[in-house]
């Protein structure tokens, strides 16, 4: 018997148009329109956004959980349904809310507060490496002080944080 599991992404898997597709269906058009009450502001105009604001942690982490609790509603539409859910860091709360553990909007006003605790915690900074050579990186997190690995995602994606100036030596 096969078994089917929705595992949705974190922070670092946005992209500057992403979610232009969907706006053609009424499910995404009523998700925009429910966010930006929500929001205060459009989440499709920031994912269309040419300069980059959605690579901002405080309109990244809302514009994902927008973008993939359409998708995973437009799949459910269709009658597909997930035997598991599970998510990375921010796509947490996409399968926590696929596994109705709460509604859409209360979602959204997690990861809205989620979003601005994380923007303002504190002078620290982090960043999101893909396409690094690891034995490199390695030593230069060694030979620097006040930064660290803080997310091992994958052989090809990582996070560093500490203090910014150091974050910037490393990158």
């Amino acid at each position: 018997m096969t078994k089917t599991a929705w595992v949705f992404p974190g922070q670092g898997s946005q992209a500057v148009g992403m979610g232009h597709d969907l706006l053609t269906t009424e499910t995404a058009k009523q998700r925009f329109q429910q966010a930006e009450t929500i929001l205060g502001w459009s989440v499709f105009d920031v994912c269309q956004s040419e300069d980059d604001k959605v690579s901002s942690t405080l309109y990244t982490q809302p514009c994902l959980y927008v973008i993939e609790s359409i998708l995973a509603d437009l799949l459910m539409e269709q009658g597909q349904q997930p035997d598991f859910v599970a998510g990375h860091s921010l796509g947490e709360y996409v399968a926590l809310y696929v596994a109705q553990v709460f509604d859409f909007e209360a979602g959204l006003t997690l990861v809205q507060r989620r979003s601005e605790l994380m923007s303002y915690a504190s002078a620290g900074a982090m960043a999101a490496l893909m396409g690094f050579k690891r034995e490199e990186l390695d030593e230069t997190l060694a030979a620097t002080e006040s930064v660290v690995l803080a997310n091992d995602n994958s052989p090809a994606q990582v996070v560093i944080s500490g203090n910014p100036d150091a974050v910037q030596v490393v990158l």
